[in-house]
């Protein structure tokens, strides 16, 4: 590719609907930014699926290149933060939203955005993590706010087998806590055991669909990434000051439930938003991925595509049937342009 081209997934309007393909482009076509940079990975995110079907909620206009998560190095700088050579992670903010994200071999983007890659990490594990991994351990400090420590007793996952809930389990697990993951395939029960789950159950074992305003209390906290009435049912199961971080939606945005857990048990619901992280707790998050809570087994439940493959991957995101990360790797274009 010329040095003043770049390839990249676009996604445009085709006959009164979205379609993603691969385009090359100048690089005055990238959105504004003080710096350039060559993304080496990035990843697939459910957001990021929403974006190849011009969801409104997700795209502000077409055409739009989605990508919520790049990992790479930096090309030009007028950023003095940022000098030429560096190695830099981009999560969150509105890459891939509003602004052109990460499905593509080079990015611009404001310095404000930009988190070194820290030292413990290569760009292609900081995308195995990418926003699930970030979200995740947001999950786990909402938990540590609250005192929940392992001694406490269970933690609830549901959702464990994709992006947010994976990560989830095996940073708990990495940090000694008691997991219980739940998850509605049961292919994948072995394979959450083998990355840290005490215990592994099926939805239906959780989701309590009667009216009671509380349920037996049974676990310490939760990382609930679904929503609906798994997340109802994990709110009126926890115990005495126990806390459920929630960071999903999938399965409904409504909290149909009396207050009576919070006033009776004081517990905690802990909403979790990524994009405007602050900058210093995001560099601080990044520092603990890098470090203490490295998971060991971080390349389990990865699958590696390339941007010709990256459509079948969104189609069975929205699915549901993606099983832990997908990462797209860019650093060779020759392997999917023809």
């Amino acid at each position: 590719m010329k040095p003043d081209h770049f390839y990249c997934l676009i996604v445009d309007q085709r006959a009164q609907h979205p379609e993603p393909k691969i385009q090359s482009l100048p690089n005055d076509r990238l959105p504004d930014g003080n710096v350039m940079i060559e993304v080496e990975y990035s990843s697939l995110n459910y957001k990021d699926a929403l974006a190849c079907q011009g969801n409104p909620g997700v795209v502000k206009s077409l055409p739009h290149v989605p990508g919520i998560d790049a990992a790479g190095v930096v090309l030009e700088s007028d950023s003095p933060r940022f000098r030429s050579g560096s190695r830099v992670i981009v999560t969150g903010y509105d890459l891939g939203q509003g602004h052109w994200g990460g499905w593509s071999e080079r990015i611009r983007v404001p310095a404000d955005w930009i988190v070194p890659l820290p030292e413990g990490l290569s760009t292609r594990e900081a995308m195995i993590l990418g926003t699930a991994g970030f979200t995740a351990a947001q999950c786990v400090l909402a938990l540590q706010r609250c005192e929940i420590g392992p001694e406490d007793g269970e933690i609830v996952v549901s959702g464990a087998t994709g992006g947010v809930g994976s990560l989830a389990v095996r940073l708990l697990a990495g940090l000694g806590y008691q997991v219980t993951a739940v998850t509605g395939k049961p292919a994948q029960h072995e394979t959450l055991r083998s990355v840290g789950a005490n215990r592994v159950v099926g939805r239906d074992e959780i989701v309590d669909t009667t009216n009671r305003p509380m349920l037996s209390a049974k676990w310490a906290g939760a990382v609930d990434t679904v929503g609906g009435g798994m997340l109802t049912t994990l709110l009126r199961g926890a115990k005495h000051g126990g806390c459920v971080a929630a960071c999903g939606l999938v399965a409904g945005a409504e909290l149909e439930m009396s207050v009576y857990p919070f006033l009776l048990r004081g517990i905690t619901l802990s909403g979790i938003a990524s994009a405007d992280c602050p900058y210093e707790k995001r560099f601080e998050i990044w520092r603990l991925l890098a470090a203490e809570w490295k998971p060991n087994d971080l390349g389990t439940l990865v699958t590696e595509v390339n941007l010709a493959q990256l459509p079948a991957q969104v189609e069975k995101i929205l699915a549901g049937s993606v099983t832990g990360r997908v990462i797209v790797n860019l650093k060779d274009s020759s392997a999917w342009i023809q």
